[in-house]
């Protein structure tokens, strides 16, 4: 799989800055069909750092309802990469 294809964006929250800040954790949305090592080969050759380990998990739709109809959104899949001690990703470092 191509690693541009891989990584959709990174997640921006409060609790993800935390998480970045504190245990050196990275959060995205991720292709819902890749698996954990292709996340792993995705950040690794995008920013040439070493990651060490990959959690992933799938979000589920949310019913939305307008007037009378309802349906599902899409459901996302979620990737905490953790990298290796001193190491970060540039796109963070610009905020």
């Amino acid at each position: 799989m191509n690693p541009h294809n891989v990584l959709i964006r990174p997640i921006i929250s409060e609790k993800s800055t935390d998480a970045r800040d504190d245990d050196n954790c990275y959060q995205f949305f991720v292709e819902p069909k890749s698996s954990k090592t292709d996340i792993r080969k995705a950040v690794q050759i995008l920013w040439d750092v070493k990651v060490e380990k990959v959690n992933t998990l799938l979000q589920r739709g949310k019913l939305k309802r307008r007037g009378r109809y309802i349906a599902l959104s899409d459901k996302k899949k979620k990737a905490m990469v953790t990298l290796a001690k001193g190491q970060t990703l540039p796109i963070f470092d610009e905020q």
